[in-house]
Parts: C-alpha cells; sequence; structure tokens
C-alpha cells in the first residue's frame, strides 16, 4: 500500500495532540518541539526538550512522542532525543509554537 508524503507538519499535528502534564498544554505549542527530521524512509528522528532539565515527566513525555508517530500511517520507527540546549524558556512558546501575536 502507498502512503502519501510523510511531511514535518503531518508529525507536528500528531505531536500536537500530547499535552504536558504540568502545563496541560500541548508540547507543540510550548515550544518543546525542536527539529523533526523526515528524510528517511519511515523513520522520524525527533529533537525535544521539556520544561526543566530534571522534569519528572520527561520519560512520559519523551514515550508518547514516539508511540504517537509511530502510530502515523506509513512511519515504522521513530527516534526521540531529549536535549537540553537551547534550554526551554517560555519564550520558546513564540519561537518554535505558537506564532507571534
Amino acid at each position: 500500500m502507498l502512503v502519501p508524503e510523510l511531511t514535518q507538519q503531518d508529525v507536528r499535528n500528531a505531536l500536537r495532540e500530547i499535552e504536558d502534564p504540568e502545563m496541560g498544554t500541548s508540547i507543540v505549542d510550548l515550544g518543546l518541539i525542536y527539529e523533526i527530521d523526515v528524510t528517511e524512509p519511515a523513520v522520524v528522528k525527533i529533537k525535544m526538550t521539556t520544561t526543566t532539565r530534571f522534569c519528572p515527566a520527561s520519560g512520559y513525555i519523551a514515550d508518547a512522542a514516539r508511540q504517537r508517530v509511530e502510530d502515523i500511517a506509513g512511519v515504522s520507527r521513530a527516534v526521540v532525543d531529549l536535549v537540553y540546549e537551547p534550554a526551554w524558556s517560555p519564550d520558546m512558546v513564540s519561537l518554535f509554537g505558537l506564532p507571534k501575536a
């Protein structure tokens, strides 16, 4: 079965369904997703962060992101890399998530 070409926006839309449990806001809208790479066939690589380096929900959020992306038709594997450079700040909401007003 042929699957339409997967785009970064497709992945971003899927990840938007995951909320940060402490903030109650989408991880995309919070600006926690730094990079999405869909260049390899059927493999999606994501660089993301958490609101703090020692966030107790970091494992949950990374696992949820991986599982959600692997549920997208045509994706066989998702690799989630938690990074902390640059460190997240509330300014990231505008930079990576929501458009600036």
